[in-house]
């Protein structure tokens, strides 16, 4: 009995419609692969987000111009404080409200700077922002002063003199 190592094999050889589509798949897949790789970004899972905020720098250096004129209150009320204070939001005293300010203002004008540089209730520590601790004095002024207040807006401090050798 003599077999023909062609009969095992039989000449129509056929490729099923799932083996297709999987190599269809495959080569789909690979082909995506490829090119996405090219544009691969950083991904964070939730643990690793976690550390980089934990490990996030605290604070930053800025250098301001000193001969740079402080600005006048009005200026920065409508910069800085009229987002809450012109519509009363988070509790803060609506600017004009003679009823609302009337208490703040028995304070010292001290007391009230400090509560502005400092943070009190809901308004965050105004000091170390984009204006200076007295732009931040002078818009305390003219908003008191607005609600009935007698506060004068502080003048800058005179320049140090130069020491004569």
């Amino acid at each position: 009995m003599s077999t023909n190592s062609h009969d095992s094999h039989s000449g129509n050889s056929k490729i099923s419609k799932s083996d297709l589509w999987l190599i269809i798949a495959c080569a789909a897949i690979i082909i995506f692969a490829y090119f996405d790789l090219s544009k691969t970004t950083v991904t964070y899972s939730n643990a690793e987000r976690d550390v980089a905020e934990r490990i996030q720098k605290v604070g930053a250096v800025q250098f301001r111009d000193a001969a740079k004129a402080a600005r006048p209150g009005e200026d920065v009320y409508k910069a800085q404080c009229a987002a809450c204070h012109a519509s009363g939001a988070a509790g803060a005293p609506k600017f004009g409200d003679v009823a609302a300010w009337a208490p703040r203002i028995k304070n010292t004008f001290e007391s009230l700077v400090n509560s502005a540089l400092k943070g009190k209730g809901a308004m965050s520590a105004q000091a170390g922002g984009e204006f200076s601790d007295l732009e931040i004095a002078r818009a305390v002024a003219y908003m008191a002063s607005q609600a009935g207040g007698k506060f004068k807006e502080p003048e800058a401090p005179a320049p140090a003199a130069e020491e004569k050798k």
